[in-house]
């Protein structure tokens, strides 16, 4: 079924894989359908949203039914960036019909219910014996929490369906608008006067990063993606005085905050989204660097932490930094730091921003004056103490002026409000190219 309607008033596209007729399996006709829809999306600059539960190509009518596909798969392609494109998992999807969904902006499914997988248990069995039923192999929760594949995960369809009106409520209807604006009554000079209290001043302490997005954006709302998956990362979509903007923060409630490469690429797509339908940018920075280890190491760090700098620095829409606590090496410089292009940079007066910790650099450069000293520990603390002092003190970074202000944290709502609303004419033009070439 294809067709297109509203959603609070604005058009949407919509097509849907009837599982009653052939197991919802796509067959020729069954693309042709889907392909025009695209086309008249992609034309009326309006958002898809597919809804999936069908068995894959038809078996039946061969290298046509695969054609169809391609053909999906290719229209996908070209509205990216364009229209945002949603996926709802409603049953199964295997096979070749994965990859569409895996192509849009944004994956949502329900638990005991959404499927998705190349290849089903029963072929996974015969090929490395595993035994697996689908959800084990890839239901919601396998999607949502270990693969990466499934961005929001619900569960039952309504709650799902109505997360989805309220997604597209977030977002402009092609990359030319800007995200619906509207009236807040939550007022943006209200002060966080709780934010002094939940963010801890000892930087080895943890705490819910979420906490601090509540107390700072409109009415505490917000929309997170990815929420099981990479959770050393929260991204999310919010509002800030009735403007939408995208939230990228670490979580020291979570592997202490550290980016590795899961929370690298989880953050790196959510830029991009941003940048690519004109959402303002905020990040809140608390991080102690990279995820050191041999693993992280093998499994190509350096390639994929390289994504996240990458978005960064290739988005063109309002951004706003803001080092909440501590920010050390590159994780620093990725994460919007005034270097690579953040538009404001800002700072709370607890913050630490160095090549690493104190203590660590402490023990690096005065190694051998600790070592020859009468009381290594003694003169262990007092260098730490003076690099601290000289180095990482709060206002360092601020005299150099990559930091813009050092900010009460209770004005942190209005500091980003006001800028929000500054940024807001921003134009900044990428050179002329093709493409870019990310790191993969």
């Amino acid at each position: 079924m294809t067709g297109w309607g509203t959603v609070e008033g604005r058009t949407v596209f919509v097509y849907a894989h009837d599982f009653r007729i052939f197991g919802g399996a796509l067959g020729e006709a069954h693309a042709q359908k889907i392909h025009k829809l695209m086309d008249m999306a992609l034309a009326a600059g309006a958002p898809i949203v597919s809804l999936n539960d069908g068995a894959g190509a038809r078996i039946q009518e061969g290298v046509s039914a695969l054609a169809g596909y391609g053909g999906i798969f290719r229209r996908n392609t070209r509205a990216s960036g364009v229209i945002p494109q949603i996926s709802v998992m409603l049953g199964p999807c295997a096979g070749g019909a994965a990859y569409s969904p895996a192509l849009t902006d944004f994956v949502f499914a329900v638990r005991d219910i959404s499927q998705m997988f190349i290849t089903g248990p029963d072929v996974v069995q015969a090929v490395t014996g595993e035994d697996v039923t689908q959800n084990e192999l890839g239901g919601a929760d396998v999607h949502g929490g270990v693969s990466g594949v499934a961005h929001f995960v619900y569960d039952d369809e309504e709650t799902c369906l109505a997360e989805v009106r309220y997604l597209l409520s977030l977002l402009p209807s092609n990359n030319r608008e800007l995200p619906p604006a509207t009236h807040s009554a939550d007022h943006a000079d209200r002060p966080g006067d709780v934010l002094l209290d939940l963010v801890p001043e000892g930087g080895n302490r943890s705490y819910d990063i979420r906490s601090v997005i509540e107390e700072i954006v409109d009415d505490g709302e917000y929309m997170e993606v990815h929420a099981s998956w990479a959770t050393n990362i929260v991204c999310a979509l919010a509002r800030l005085d009735g403007h939408v903007v995208g939230v990228v923060a670490n979580q020291p409630a979570s592997m202490a905050g550290v980016l590795d490469i899961r929370a690298s690429e989880k953050g790196a797509r959510f830029v991009q989204f941003c940048d690519s339908f004109n959402i303002p940018l905020v990040t809140l920075v608390d991080v102690p660097g990279f995820l050191p280890g041999v693993e992280q190491e093998h499994e190509g760090i350096i390639r994929r932490g390289a994504k996240l700098l990458y978005a960064y620095c290739n988005a063109t829409v309002p951004r706003i930094s803001v080092v909440l606590r501590k920010a050390y090496g590159g994780a620093y410089i990725v994460m919007d730091s005034r270097s690579i292009g953040a538009d404001i940079a800002l700072a709370w007066p607890t913050n630490e921003i160095a090549v690493m910790g104190a203590e660590g650099a402490a023990n690096v450069v005065f190694r051998r004056e600790i070592a020859e000293a009468d009381d290594p520990e003694s003169t262990r603390r007092r260098k730490i103490e003076e690099y601290r002092n000289e180095l990482v003190h709060p206002y360092y970074a601020a005299e150099r002026g990559l930091v813009d202000d050092v900010i009460d944290p209770r004005e942190t709502r209005s500091v980003l409000c006001r800028a929000i609303a500054m940024l807001a004419g921003k134009d900044a033009d990428l050179p002329r190219r093709k493409h870019g070439n990310p790191p993969q």
